[in-house]
């Protein structure tokens, strides 16, 4: 007995709750009947929306088609009123950011579900319109630089198109480049949204790719994600990207870094100055082509190739002059410049020491020498990290090579003040 009063309890409530349903969806479709008569009337619409969404809580709305269709029309209405609102003040926040997304996904469901075809019809009639409210919530998010909204209406848009190709239906983006200005958009407001991840853009420009887009950043794209997700193919997009493209800028200097950070230092040296002949007022540029014929340098100083160490330093020198011409003052090329001198002199200590226990006179002859030699190269550095200290004064590195300079040099009480600089500043005083 117990039992069954429990189970009459389970339907009584069961049965309040879906005539709840029930009376929300009439509620939602005769605010909506209210809108049409009276465009101005907002608050019928949204009390449309609100009834809508409740009513599609319970199961047995949520089952039937038309209920979906409601959904869509009111919330195509609501991305129409954005769209009227966006269009006469662009600074306009929307109030329903995903209405057109949102419209999409009912339609699309309510075909799914129904049968009847007065209901079909009418759901993919309802999503044309949909279509164009997808196209222009994505442009709105675009240039409000919402690119996690903006990939999201030109993804769903693109979406919506392969559902309605699928429907025998045809879509706006059928016409002309539309489909792949569609698919561009939403790979770069994918790729430059924080909350989009990476295997959701990846799509995108893979068809673009695969149709030999003239995008560059089709390329740039792809070899960025791919980089990052440490694919051995990586480099492939880039090549591909700088052989269609030889003279874009992105392309070449994404280059450039890949080579940085692989080391592959000698393959580097001429496509920097290239990079120089595109951009010959990017000081970057030559420092960055100044340090990576340092790195030559040494790397043959530690091979014992002292002719080939010369030449590479020398070019590095020309490089950091050329910056300097156009910047006396530059942090990069000042620190560049005392930092190849620096290691030049510090590569000097290993023998200097070992010269250091033969107490013979040659020995000493050869100490003497490689000292003078070394002080040299010390001093020569020391300007030039004077001058980055006065462009960085809080670079630590910096500071640490002029501690380490004066003391090198016997000028113990500079020596110590920027000892003490460095403890402060390690502190983040």
């Amino acid at each position: 007995m117990k039992y069954l009063l429990y189970a009459f309890c389970f339907l009584f409530v069961s049965g309040t709750l879906n005539a709840q349903a029930d009376q929300s969806f009439k509620e939602a479709k005769k605010q909506l009947k209210k809108y049409y008569l009276d465009q101005s009337n907002l608050d019928a619409l949204n009390a449309a929306k609100t009834a809508i969404v409740s009513a599609l809580g319970d199961g047995t709305i949520a089952a039937d088609a038309s209920a979906w269709i409601t959904k869509g029309k009111i919330f195509n209405e609501l991305a129409n009123e954005g769209f009227k609102t966006k269009t006469l003040d662009p600074a306009a926040v929307l109030g329903t950011p995903d209405a057109a997304a949102q419209a999409s996904e009912a339609l699309m469901k309510a075909v799914g579900l129904t049968e009847k075809k007065a209901d079909k019809k009418d759901a993919l009639k309802t999503l044309a319109e949909t279509e164009n409210h997808l196209n222009n919530y994505g442009i709105f998010a675009y240039q409000d630089q919402n690119y996690t909204s903006a990939f999201q209406n030109f993804s769903s848009s693109i979406s919506l198109s392969n559902f309605l190709g699928e429907m025998g239906e045809t879509s706006r983006l059928a016409e002309g480049s539309l489909m792949d200005e569609q698919l561009l958009y939403s790979a770069v407001s994918g790729y430059y949204s924080e909350e989009v991840a990476d295997a959701d853009v990846k799509p995108f420009l893979m068809k673009l790719y695969e149709k030999d887009s003239q995008e560059p950043f089709v390329y740039e794209g792809l070899y960025s994600i791919a980089s990052k997700a440490g694919e051995a193919n990586a480099i492939e997009f880039l090549q591909k990207g700088r052989d269609l493209f030889p003279d874009d800028s992105g392309l070449l200097f994404s280059e450039i870094n890949h080579y940085l950070q692989a080391g592959e230092l000698n393959v580097l040296t001429d496509k920097l100055k290239a990079a120089i002949e595109k951009e010959p007022d990017n000081i970057s540029v030559y420092n960055t082509t100044g340090n990576v014929y340092d790195q030559l340098a040494q790397q043959s100083r530690k091979d014992g190739d002292a002719t080939a160490a010369e030449g590479y330093q020398k070019e590095a020198m020309g490089f950091y002059e050329q910056a300097l011409a156009k910047d006396a003052n530059n942090f990069e090329a000042n620190y560049g410049v005392g930092q190849m001198f620096y290691n030049q002199a510090a590569d000097m200590v290993p023998a200097l020491n070992k010269l250091g226990e033969d107490y013979t006179k040659p020995g000493i002859a050869k100490y003497d020498a490689l000292k003078k030699e070394m002080d040299a190269m010390f001093s020569k550095a020391l300007p030039y990290f004077v001058k980055a200290e006065a462009g960085n004064s809080s670079d630590l590195n910096t500071v640490i090579a002029l501690k380490e300079i004066y003391a090198r040099l016997n000028d113990l009480e500079k020596s110590e003040m920027y000892a003490k600089k460095y403890d402060e500043l390690s502190a983040g005083k």
